[in-house]
Parts: structure tokens; C-alpha cells; sequence
């Protein structure tokens, strides 16, 4: 067995014990913990046995989280884990939530996992190995007219400058929104991220980059044929301002489109 696979069996692993965790707490606590911003006691449970479980099965790799920050000597790798990304729809009962767990080697991930507790889907990939959902390959879209696209857009900007964030947003939401089929809402990156690689969305676009939010999802829609990119076209890493996450007939688009909100001129 290659490295990779063994450590994608860890990934599927630990995402297994998080569904688990979320499944048999049919109650829970909620806190604030900034600006509109939301932890329940399941993300911190969650993350505390993933972080118990990844340290015992890979000790020389650290782990960043969410909800702990960093721990570990990483070496140059590391795991990065979102115990519960869209806490807020998780929090109201809505289903659309997600455990996102991403190996991280240099400046991309190398292994993915992403379990949707609540719809019963984990989706999985290794470099070079392709995307699956369920053990059943998955492919992005490939759609090349953005009339025929449905776009999720990531959630609206909080905290410092968050006014002109936001004004970006809807310059971005307007164009689209006149020309796109659908634009969507979700509330998670997981999801946005693992939905373009399973091709029920054409395009995610995630106005930063959160390494536990977006570099499971990042893998999964590259194995999956997609392309992912920074705000301004260029190839996205773990440093990237942005994730945007795309079928390739829609890439030259999508980042005009993102030009215009921003101002740029090319």
C-alpha cells in the first residue's frame, strides 16, 4: 500500500469517527465565539477525538484545527480539520454540514476527506488517484456556457472591513446573478468544495481560504477533473487569498467575472 492510501485510510477513518460524534449528540450547547460567529460544544468534541486519533495513528504529523489551533511538530505536512464546517446550519438543524479533513504537504493537500453526516455521503481523494463519493469516482462539470451554470457563493464577510468585503460580494452576486442559471447560498465550504467535484455545482467561489475550510475540497475537485484558482486566475495554494472552484469550460468566466467586482483591469 502507498503512503497516500494508507494515509487516506486514516482520513476516511477519522472523518468516520466524527460522523459518529455528530450523529449521537441530538443535543448540545452553543457559544459565540466573535463577530456572528458560532462554536458548539460537537465542534469542540469533534475535534478533540480527531485530534486524540490522528496524533496516535501519525505522530510525526502535525494537526491544525478550527477550534485548537496548531499542535505538533509537522515536519512540513500537517492536517488540517474543520470539525464541523457550516456550524450555523448545523446549529438550526439544517443538514447542510460537513467534517473536512485535508492532509497538507508544501503548499497543496495530497489526501481528502469530507463526510456529510447528515446526507450520508463521504467524499475521498488522494493525489493522483481521482475523486470519489462512496467509493464511486465523481467528475466536475462541464458545462462551458455560464447560462447553463449553478454557482455557489460563499457566505458574506464579518468582522474588521468587513463593509467593503461585502460591497465586493454584491458587485460579484449582481453579475452573476443576471447571467448565471442559479446562484446558491450553502453556508459551507465543504460542501460548495465537494459538490463541483461531484458536479452538482459548476462553480464555488470562496472569497478567502481557510486551510481547515477549503484544502480537502481543493484536492477533491482537482482529482475530479475541475480547476482551482486564486482570486485573480492564478494557481491556488494553501497561501491564496481566495478559492475558486470551477468546472474548466467555465474558468476564463468566472475569473472575469470576479475582475470586475474587484475592478481589475487586465
Amino acid at each position: 500500500m502507498s503512503e497516500h492510501a494508507a494515509l487516506l485510510d486514516v482520513a476516511r477513518e477519522a472523518v468516520a469517527k466524527a460522523t459518529e460524534i455528530v450523529r449521537s449528540r441530538p443535543s448540545f450547547s452553543v457559544s459565540a465565539k466573535g463577530d456572528r460567529d458560532l462554536v458548539t460544544d460537537v465542534d469542540t468534541a469533534v475535534e478533540d477525538a480527531l485530534r486524540e486519533f490522528l496524533t496516535a495513528e501519525t505522530p510525526e504529523i502535525g494537526v491544525l484545527g478550527e477550534e485548537r489551533g496548531r499542535s505538533g511538530d509537522d515536519g512540513g505536512r500537517w492536517w488540517a480539520l474543520d470539525p464541523i464546517d457550516g456550524t450555523a446550519n448545523f446549529a438550526r438543524g439544517i443538514p447542510l454540514c460537513g467534517i473536512s479533513l485535508a492532509l497538507v504537504d508544501g503548499e497543496h493537500s495530497t489526501v481528502a476527506a469530507i463526510a456529510l453526516p447528515y446526507l450520508g455521503v463521504t467524499y475521498t481523494a488522494a493525489r493522483g488517484e481521482g475523486a470519489f463519493a462512496n467509493g464511486e469516482r465523481v467528475g466536475a462539470s462541464t458545462a462551458t456556457e455560464l447560462s447553463d451554470a449553478m454557482i455557489a457563493v460563499g457566505d458574506f464577510a464579518i468582522g474588521r472591513l468587513a463593509e467593503e468585503k461585502n460591497a465586493t460580494r454584491l458587485r460579484l452576486l449582481s453579475d452573476l446573478g443576471a447571467r448565471a442559471q442559479k446562484i446558491r447560498m450553502l453556508g459551507t465550504a465543504a460542501i460548495d468544495l465537494a459538490w463541483v467535484a461531484d458536479g452538482k455545482l459548476d462553480a464555488a467561489l470562496i472569497l478567502s481560504n481557510n486551510p481547515w475550510d477549503t484544502m480537502a475540497g481543493v484536492l477533491l475537485v482537482r482529482e475530479a477533473g475541475g480547476a482551482v484558482v486564486d482570486r485573480d486566475g492564478s494557481e491556488h495554494t494553501v497561501g491564496s487569498s481566495s478559492t475558486i472552484a470551477v468546472g474548466a469550460g467555465l474558468r476564463n468566466e468566472i475569473v472575469d467575472a470576479l475582475d470586475r467586482a474587484y475592478g481589475v483591469v487586465r
